[in-house]
């Protein structure tokens, strides 16, 4: 845990593909749609009907529940004209947009555009434009993108907007003449209107939740016996009342000694253990049917003594190697960010105090390591909201660690947690691990002078 501080003061269509296919020459993202765009009053113009074609990208395909993604809408057709009877300089055209979020995750995200474009004869059409913007991911699974509507706004002789949004029914290809197509007659029929169509799924992805802790863990009476030794098992933070399975193990393989167990109402498991298998080196519990990293114990170190005769002048000779456990270490207890004017806001700089995990459990589980951020409160009860908290992580192993450090994805720390460091399962896994992040703090202008203080907690597991 650490406390953290910051202060303000002074085209043509492709051939057929194979079921479950693209067609030849789709582009990722791309999605065409019918549009209806609608010129401001101000032109005298009547409603633009057509097809709009966008792209939706993003930076990143796989984001973990709490990271930023970043999406960019490029529209690089649209039925919307210059809506000024004179040629449109450069650099007057500002775009603004919405992404519809759907599947794992519902919402809209507000994109916008740099004010460039180039010059655009009158009535022509106007020229592809690309808008960005972020968003949070809050749930795991399959998030859905869809081009929502979107507003071209001229400022040259008079600030005009030129919204347009999906339209009811397919619209076919307008003529290239400059000219849009005449508004169709309104219907005499007094229902209201119906809601705008959605527009197609231009992207798709796929976020993974966050980690949680396993508080699974087993100890063993005696650490080592001959063959046949019965082991009192005692395991703990199990789901009250599951089923358990204590087996002996050879490094990742499970040998031929086991027993079931029932978790009581406190999670706690007590069970007798039969070790005959020479080739068992280490104890397990664990829930369901195989050991999981989510779902089973840690290792627990067991050495079976050959208990046959040695040869007259021999002795045997046995070590045991006893396994550790998981920890971190943390220099300072606080952080200090950088100073930013009042009025001008901007990022408060600094970096965490670096962080050191060992882990000397010797068995196939990784680990994770995850930080949460209150938000900032200052005097009067002025407060910077914790998610305008990011950090980029990095993280290195000692020479000799079993496991391979990765660090967590540059982004938003904010109250719902972000990874700041993590290492995967394997056959035998462990070492000493470094771990760094530099943060920035976004204040917004002309919040009030002062401190503002929070609270940065990490959690290994």
């Amino acid at each position: 845990m650490a406390v953290l501080a910051a202060a303000t003061g002074g085209a043509l269509s492709s051939p057929a593909a194979a079921e479950g296919e693209p067609p030849p020459g789709h582009v990722p993202g791309q999605v065409t749609f019918p549009t209806h765009c609608l010129p401001p009053q101000e032109a005298g113009l009547p409603p633009a009907d057509g097809p709009t074609t966008a792209r939706i990208t993003v930076d990143d395909p796989a984001p973990r529940v709490g990271d930023t993604v970043t999406v960019t809408y490029q529209v690089t057709r649209t039925p919307a004209v210059n809506p000024l009877a004179v040629d449109l300089p450069a650099d007057v055209l500002t775009p603004t947009g919405r992404i519809v979020l759907g599947g794992a995750q519902s919402g809209e995200v507000t994109v916008v555009g740099a004010k460039r474009n180039d010059p655009v004869k009158a009535g022509e059409a106007l020229p592809a434009v690309t808008m960005t913007g972020t968003f949070t991911v809050t749930a795991p699974g399959e998030i859905t993108l869809a081009p929502g509507g979107y507003t071209l706004h001229t400022g040259h002789l008079l600030d005009l907007d030129t919204t347009c949004a999906a339209a009811s029914t397919p619209v076919p290809d307008p003529d290239p003449s400059p000219n849009p197509s005449p508004d169709p007659s309104p219907s005499s029929s007094s229902n209201p209107s119906p809601s705008p169509p959605p527009s197609p799924v231009a992207q798709r992805i796929t976020a993974t939740p966050l980690p949680t802790a396993n508080l699974r863990s087993v100890a063993l009476a005696v650490a080592a016996g001959g063959p046949g030794t019965k082991v009192k098992v005692t395991g703990a933070g199990f789901v009250p009342g599951a089923a358990v399975t204590v087996a002996g193990r050879a490094g990742a393989a499970e040998t031929a000694d086991r027993v079931s167990a029932k978790a009581d109402e406190l999670g706690v498991v007590l069970a007798e253990l039969t070790v005959t298998d020479k080739a068992t080196t280490a104890v397990v519990a664990y829930e369901g049917a195989a050991w999981s990293p989510t779902q089973g114990s840690g290792p627990a170190a067991y050495a079976v003594i050959d208990t046959a005769p040695t040869a007259p002048g021999t002795q045997k000779v046995t070590a045991v190697v006893e396994p550790g456990a998981l920890g971190l270490t943390q220099e300072g207890a606080t952080v200090t960010l950088g100073a930013v004017p009042y009025g001008d806001g901007g990022a408060a700089a600094g970096r965490i105090g670096t962080v050191t995990v060992k882990d000397a459990r010797g068995g196939p589980a990784g680990w994770s390591l995850i930080g949460k951020v209150t938000d900032f409160r200052g005097a009067g009860g002025v407060r910077i909201p914790g998610a305008s908290l990011s950090w980029t992580p990095s993280c290195a192993a000692a020479p000799g660690s079993p496991s391979a450090c990765t660090p967590g994805s540059a982004g938003t720390v904010g109250p719902d947690g972000a990874v700041l460091a993590s290492t995967g399962d394997a056959a035998l896994t462990g070492g000493t691990f470094t771990i760094d992040a530099t943060v920035a703090l976004q204040v917004p202008p002309y919040t009030p002078p002062g401190a503002y203080t929070a609270v940065l907690t990490l959690t290994l597991s």
